[in-house]
Order: structure tokens, then C-alpha cells, then sequence
């Protein structure tokens, strides 16, 4: 495997990633902003920030497919909310389970920033992915 995930000592733990991503692969992959949209660009549980952010997994997960990688030579998430406010956490970490359930999910780097509007109305996060692999 590619990627080593690393906590390092003396620093805060986070259950939902590792604050460092070593990779040693020779090929990178880098994937588009992945949003909440299914294969006929439909959007996928408006409303529901758990769904949605499922949703963009599944969506990670053909991408890192068509590339030959998994969720395990993922060396970082950077997700986009839409009006994020902390009350919100909740609700993004249930869409995390969600995939967990689905998908065998490594815990690399993620950063979460929040923005006023997204693409469109109604889509809450996107996420760009960074993978690497042998």
C-alpha cells in the first residue's frame, strides 16, 4: 500500500481522519469536486447533509475505481459545505458512518471548509479527493 496515515504524538485525536498522509506511490490521482449527484446528475437526499455527504463517498468511490485505487491510497479529503456551522458536525459524521457501512474507508487527511453556496441550490458538500498509488 501507498499510503501510510499518521497521528502524531502529543496531538489532538480526531475520530474522522490522521492529521498526516505519507505516500510513496508513483502515480497520483486527483478527483473533481464530487457532489451529491447520481449517474443521471440528479440530486441525491436534498436537505439531508447525511445523505449527501454518503452519496459524495459513493461517488469517490467510482472515481478511485475507474483509477485503479481504493479509499485506502487516499491521501486527502478537502470537503466544501454549504452554510457550514458547527451545529452541523452531527450530521456530516452520520454521512461518514453511512459510508463506513458501505465501503471499507480509511481516515486520511480531510479538511472541511465552509463556503456560502455550492454549484448549484440545494447541494450542501463536495469534496475533491487526492489519492496515490504504485
Amino acid at each position: 500500500m501507498a499510503v501510510t496515515l499518521i497521528n502524531p504524538e502529543g496531538h489532538v485525536r480526531v475520530p474522522i481522519y490522521h492529521h498526516v498522509a505519507v505516500a510513496t506511490g508513483s502515480e497520483q490521482v486527483h478527483i473533481a469536486g464530487q457532489v451529491a449527484w447520481d449517474e443521471n446528475g440528479e440530486l441525491v437526499a436534498p436537505g439531508d447533509l447525511a445523505g449527501q455527504v454518503a452519496q459524495v463517498y459513493r461517488n469517490v468511490a467510482k472515481a478511485l475505481d475507474a483509477a485503479g485505487a481504493t479509499f485506502h491510497d487516499v491521501v486527502r479529503f478537502t470537503w466544501y459545505a454549504a452554510g457550514w456551522k458547527r451545529e452541523m458536525y452531527d450530521a456530516f459524521n452520520a454521512g461518514i458512518e453511512q459510508a463506513a457501512r458501505e465501503f471499507d474507508l480509511a481516515t486520511p487527511p480531510l479538511a472541511l471548509i465552509g463556503v456560502d453556496i455550492l454549484f448549484e441550490p440545494g447541494i450542501l458538500v463536495e469534496a475533491e479527493v487526492t489519492a496515490i498509488i504504485d
